[in-house]
């Protein structure tokens, strides 16, 4: 069985002083766990704009290099490409039937 000696009364000052001071250690220790967390999740929000930007200019520039490709192509090879839901240089579609 156990024991536990002494008695955890609340007006013993020895025992909940060591209480305080294990609240006082959890809160740091905690602070410290939040504070490295907040610095990891901020690098790691840094990286992840940088490769945004880098993926949004490396969209932009196939898009570019796409219009131009098209720009140049012939009716037949444009003909020839698979539909991949991606808008095609060229005239307008029409819009339907007007009434």
């Amino acid at each position: 069985m156990l024991a536990i000696s002494g008695h955890l009364d609340s007006d013993d000052d020895s025992g909940s002083g060591s209480l305080v001071g294990i609240d006082n250690k959890i809160e740091q220790a905690m602070d410290l766990v939040k504070s490295h967390l907040m610095f990891a999740v901020r690098e790691e929000v840094e990286v992840l704009k940088e490769q945004i930007r880098d993926l949004a200019e490396r969209n932009a520039a196939l898009e570019q290099e796409n219009g131009l490709l098209r720009a140049l192509a012939s009716p037949e090879q444009l003909a020839q490409l698979p539909s991949s839901g991606v808008p095609r240089l060229g005239p307008p579609a029409p819009n339907g039937p007007s009434v």
